[in-house]
């Protein structure tokens, strides 16, 4: 059996990063409000929003509402709301509802998407690539696992599932980082050295022809 030097490398070396960044958290996620609200920097607007997202899908998923009932009912509760309490205010002598304008723009969330589908899609490539195995192996597993359970299933709840992951995932990293880096380069160091083996104990000994040069004429 070959002997492998490089298998106990590093074996005892500190834990690098996830994916090996060298930036925290915070700015990995972009910074700004959208960091604060996935690392719950901002607890009430957080939960808030994991509420909100999951009352949406119990309303969904569990009640079997449709989206235009849903909405009508919506808008319909709020147009009863705002008309009692205007005449509640115009018979009690109460101040009258301000509505704020609620104006939306989409540029910037249009130009973010795409600016971090970009930043996936070339991460992807970069990783297709083959430079680092470790990552290589892991996207593969992690898009794997991805399609199993999008196969177990449906949209709305895959969309909620990756919601809550969203709320949860970074949230919990955060927390217990120095853990989650320990074991996940265990798991790389290791698949490096089953990789090793094989290649020397299978890979290696596949026969290969003689590479004929090309002439140039």
């Amino acid at each position: 059996m070959p002997v492998h030097p490089s298998d106990s490398d590093n074996d005892t070396a500190p834990p690098g990063k996830l994916f090996g960044r060298t930036r925290p958290m915070h700015e990995v996620l972009g910074g700004g409000q959208v960091a604060d609200i996935l690392l719950w920097r901002n607890r009430n607007f957080s939960a808030a929003l994991l509420a909100g997202t999951t009352l949406i899908w119990f309303l969904f998923e569990v009640v079997e509402y449709n989206f235009v009932t849903l909405l009508c009912h919506i808008s319909i509760t709020a147009m009863l709301g705002i008309f009692i309490w205007q005449k509640a205010a115009e018979i009690m002598n109460w101040e009258a509802p301000q509505i704020p304008q609620v104006m939306f723009t989409f540029d910037y969330v249009a130009s973010t998407f795409h600016g971090r589908f970009n930043q996936l899609l070339s991460k992807l490539i970069d990783i297709a690539s083959g430079r680092d195995f470790g990552q290589f192996i892991l996207a593969i597993i992690i898009l794997y696992v991805s399609s199993v359970i999008g196969s177990c299933f449906s949209f709305l709840n895959l969309l909620y599932l990756g919601l809550f992951c969203m709320e949860t995932v970074p949230f919990l990293y955060d927390r217990f980082e120095e853990e989650v880096d320990t074991l996940v380069g265990r798991m790389v160091r290791e698949m490096r050295r089953v990789y090793r083996r094989f290649d020397a104990q299978f890979l290696n000994k596949i026969p290969r022809g003689p590479v004929k040069e090309k002439k140039i004429r």
